[in-house]
Order: C-alpha cells, then sequence, then structure tokens
C-alpha cells in the first residue's frame, strides 16, 4: 500500500516552504542582494568594470568575482568581509598601486587570486594574510620592484605562484624569495632579475641564498656583563680569545675570555690597580704584556706567567713624562715592537717606547704640553704614520723617518679643533679617518695623497667615540653620545659615504670593539656612567 498526496497539497506545501524563505525572523520580508552598479553578475560569476570602490554586496551565490579598469587606488583592509564564498578573485587592468594589509581577510574559501596588469609598486607584508586555502596566487605583468619578506607565510596550500613581467631587484631585500623558493612546494614561473648589476638578466630560480651578500641583522644586545668601564680591547693570546676591561672606579684590568661551549664571555683574571683608564695588551715572541695606564700612582707594565697563571708586573713607566696617560696605541716598525701613550697633562709628554729584549725603554717624546688625547698608528702609502688628537691644536701627523728611526711632524688636518679622538678604516684600498668631536661636527676624511679632505659631517652631542667597525665586506660607524641616541652608520658603496642604519639606547658609551670567535663575530659595546 502506497500513500499518495494530492497534487493540490503538495502545491501548497511547496508555496508554504517558498514563503518561509522570503520572511524573516520578525515578519519582514528579506530580498536577495542585487548586482552593483557597475557589474554584470550571472548565477555564480560577477563581473566589474570602471568602479570607483569595491562594492560591499554581491548575491550569495557569486564565487567567482572579477575587477576590470577599476578606479580604485588600493585594496584596502577588509574589502571582501562581506563575501565569504568567495573562490576565486580577478584583477586585471586597473589603476592600484598598493595592497594593504589583511585586503582579502574573510576568504575562507578563496583558492584562485589573479592581480595582473595592474600598476602595484609596493604590498604590505601582511596583505595575504588569512588565505590559506589559496593555491594559485598570480601578480604578474605589475610594477613590483620587490616584495616584503615572508608575505607568503601560513599560505601552506600554495601551488602555483606567477610574478612575471615585473621588474624585480634581486638584492638583500629579495634574499629570502629565494630562500622561500628552495624550501616551498609551490611552482614559480621563470623570472629574471632587472638588477642589481651583478645579478641583472640571471633567473631569479637560479639563483640561491649565497649568492648574495647581505647583513640583514641590526646589531643586538647579546651579553650584559654588570660593571662600569671607560676603554676596552679585545686581543688574542695563544688559542684564547680574550677582551679586557679598565674600571677606573673599581681600580681594576678586567680579563674575560670566551667560552666555546656556552657562547658568551666569562671570567679570566684581574689586575689590580688605580684609577686605571687603559689596559692595552701586546702579544710579543708569545709572551703577553699588560699596559695598565693609571691616572695616579703611575703606570707600569705586567707580563703573563704561563705557569704561575698569573700577572706578574715588570717594570714602571717614568712618572715625569707620563703624568696622565688617556691612550695607548701598539705597533711593530720593522720587526721592532712598539707602543705610545698620549698624555694629557699641561704638564707630560706623549712618549714612544720600545722593547728591547727585556723590557721597554722610552724611545721618542713626541710635542710636550700639548695635552693629547689620543693616538692612532695608520699606514699611509707603505709608510708608518701617527696621528694625534690634542684639546690645544688640530690633529697632527706625524710620519716614521728610517734613517733617524723616529716620527717627524709632516702636517696637521685643517679645521679641525678639539677633535678628542681619530680612528681608521679602509674601503677598496683608500684610506679613510673618523674624527671625533664632543660637541659640533664629528667628521669622515679621506686621504687623497698628500692630506686628508672631508667627505662627510655628523652632528655630535657628547660625543666621545666615533668608531669604525668592519664585519664581513661590510663597513660601520658607531657615533656615541652622552646626551642622545648612539647612531650606528652603513657605508654605502655606490654613494661613497656613510647612510643611517639603525639607533642604539647606549648609557655614555666610551669605546666599541669587534672580536671575531670560530663562530660569531661579536660587536661589543663598553659603557662608563
Amino acid at each position: 500500500y502506497e500513500s499518495v498526496t494530492p497534487l493540490p497539497l503538495r502545491w501548497t506545501l511547496l508555496v508554504c516552504v517558498a514563503a518561509v524563505c522570503l520572511i524573516s525572523a520578525d515578519g519582514r520580508r528579506l530580498r536577495q542582494p542585487r548586482c552593483p552598479i557597475g557589474c554584470s553578475c550571472t548565477k555564480d560569476n560577477a563581473l566589474c568594470e570602471n568602479v570607483r570602490s569595491v562594492p560591499h554586496t554581491f548575491p550569495t551565490d557569486v564565487v567567482s568575482l572579477s575587477f576590470v579598469k577599476s578606479g580604485f587606488n588600493e585594496i584596502s583592509a577588509g574589502s571582501f568581509v562581506h563575501t565569504p564564498a568567495l573562490q576565486l578573485l580577478l584583477f586585471t587592468a586597473n589603476s592600484f598601486d598598493f595592497i594593504d594589509e589583511d585586503a582579502f581577510l574573510g576568504l575562507p574559501h578563496l583558492e584562485y587570486l589573479f592581480i595582473e596588469n595592474n600598476r602595484i609598486e609596493s604590498i604590505s607584508p601582511f596583505a595575504f594574510r588569512g588565505l590559506k586555502t589559496l593555491i594559485h596566487l598570480s601578480l604578474a605583468y605589475n610594477n613590483l620592484e620587490t616584495l616584503p619578506k615572508d608575505v607568503f607565510k601560513g599560505m601552506e596550500a600554495l601551488t602555483k605562484v606567477d610574478l612575471r613581467g615585473n621588474n624585480l631587484v634581486c638584492d638583500c631585500k629579495l634574499k629570502w624569495l629565494v630562500e622561500w623558493m628552495h624550501q616551498t612546494n609551490a611552482t614559480l614561473d621563470q623570472i629574471h632579475c632587472s638588477g642589481p648589476p651583478s645579478h641583472q638578466g640571471r633567473k631569479i630560480n637560479d639563483l640561491l641564498p649565497h649568492s648574495f651578500d647581505c647583513i640583514t641583522a641590526e646589531f643586538a644586545s647579546y651579553q650584559s656583563l654588570k660593571f662600569e668601564s671607560i676603554s676596552v680591547e679585545a686581543f688574542t693570546f695563544g688559542i684564547d680569545e680574550l677582551v679586557v676591561f679598565a674600571q677606573p672606579f673599581a681600580g681594576t684590568c678586567s680579563f674575560l675570555e670566551w667560552d666555546h661551549v656556552e657562547m658568551n664571555f666569562r671570567t679570566f683574571d684581574t689586575i689590580e690597580s688605580t684609577s686605571t683608564v687603559v689596559c692595552k695588551p701586546m702579544v710579543i715572541n708569545n709572551h703577553l704584556f699588560i699596559i695598565v695606564a693609571q691616572l695616579f700612582g703611575g703606570s707600569h707594565i705586567y707580563k703573563r706567567d704561563v705557569s704561575a697563571n698569573k700577572f706578574i708586573k715588570i717594570q714602571d713607566i717614568d712618572i715625569l713624562k707620563i703624568r696622565k696617560p688617556n691612550d695607548i696605541e701598539t705597533f711593530v716598525i720593522d720587526g721592532e715592537s712598539f707602543f705610545i701613550i698620549a698624555d694629557s697633562s699641561k704638564a707630560g709628554s706623549t712618549t714612544v717606547y720600545k722593547w728591547n729584549g727585556n723590557g721597554f725603554y722610552s724611545h721618542q717624546s713626541l710635542h710636550p704640553w700639548y695635552r693629547d688625547t689620543d693616538v692612532e698608528y695608520v699606514d699611509i702609502s707603505g709608510k708608518p704614520h701617527l696621528i694625534l688628537s690634542s684639546s690645544s691644536q688640530r690633529p697632527v701627523v706625524y710620519q716614521w723617518n728610517r734613517g733617524m728611526k723616529g716620527f717627524q711632524r709632516r702636517t696637521d688636518i685643517p679645521d679641525m679643533e678639539d677633535v678628542f679622538s681619530v680612528k681608521h678604516f679602509r674601503v677598496k684600498g683608500e684610506l679613510f679617518i673618523c674624527l671625533t668631536r664632543f660637541i659640533g661636527d664629528s667628521k669622515v676624511m679621506r686621504w687623497d695623497g698628500a692630506m686628508f679632505k672631508e667627505v662627510q659631517t655628523f652632528p655630535s652631542r657628547g660625543s666621545m667615540v666615533f668608531q669604525p667597525v668592519a664585519i664581513g665586506n661590510w663597513q660601520y660607524a658607531i657615533l656615541g653620545s652622552d646626551y642622545s641616541l648612539t647612531q650606528v652608520y652603513q657605508w654605502d658603496t655606490k654613494r661613497g659615504h656613510f647612510v643611517s642604519s639603525q639607533e642604539l639606547n647606549i648609557q655614555a658609551p666610551r669605546g666599541f670593539f669587534k672580536g671575531k670567535t670560530q663562530i660569531y663575530e661579536h660587536l661589543l659595546i663598553d659603557l662608563s656612567n
């Protein structure tokens, strides 16, 4: 037996169901969203042409949406939150040039995104955030020169990325893309580099991460030391890599050694002293000497006794010549070892000392009464030179006379009064110096074969150090400040000068050094409050 419903009753039920679908909970009749003005819609597709903005409503059945020749300037955040059913989205021949972050938020089913033949110059790093189901992305034929790092992060379903027709510059900003290409399962069409000259015309697909010579990380705090100091020196003795800090208030030279297991510096030894301003290491014939410069009680020389595992004082430095030491520099000329102490007192004299096999003796006193604050040893055109900075005159350049076996005044650096210190560096064989002023303008100058000429000036606000630091093939200069942030500059080879790179919040920096271990290169910052 089969129950059969009469036809009129069936029709009545269908009408009732349809009526329910068109009536809301409060009894009001609901309308299906209409196709927006400027768009044409079919059952599941919509095409918008010459629209001024992204419409917020489309028929609920639309799963494919296209924009052609539209007039909006960007795809802003949340533009498609009202069309969550979209599976395909296409933009072509539009005038917008920017894609904002979260531009495609709220599209959990989107699988195909074509953004082609537009004028896009930049994309937010988070433009594609949330597109976890996207399998095909095309950014072909736009004006892109680079892409933000990790712009494809979280898009694990991607199988195809098309970047053809852009002017991608394969520099360090795009190194991440090469690394990503070698890790992802997605395929990329063959694309070529528009620059830089070293990669111009090459296929990005053929590049490897090591094809780039980049330093992408900034300087960051690695290890904090719970003491103050006024100077720091890095050195190697045997197989050990060490640093030594001069601590005037504690009255010590504090030595730390690199721990290759823990990957940090640990305590090694100390030399007790008084008002210590410089602890200068010097290795001669596998023997370690430490020149300890003090403001009070004279200065001394210590030698490392390896068998006793301690430092032993072997010599005092003439207190009549060295009254207020401020800096020490060590150097070797024709196989003979020297050091020089810059004296900043009114009655002292900057003096060169020489190793004679048993100890150090006074070899030459340079100009007295000039209150020298810093000395820098530098090779200029194959000849040894010293540059003395002074609070009473312009920096003076001395040249070694091999016949006399002593230094003779050669020239001075014009228009540079009140220079506290001078440090040198080289770029492609050219000699440069950084000149530090406490207040005013610190400068970078270049040796032109006869004299130093100005290259660049930097505002100094309480600067006691302007230190060049080379890491790999990159050259940096760090300008400390007692009153403001410490500035890090990076050398721009194309421009031939430094450009701003980073700001560091450091209290009263007094010295910087670079020490290289087997694994890391460290920039250690010495502080004094």
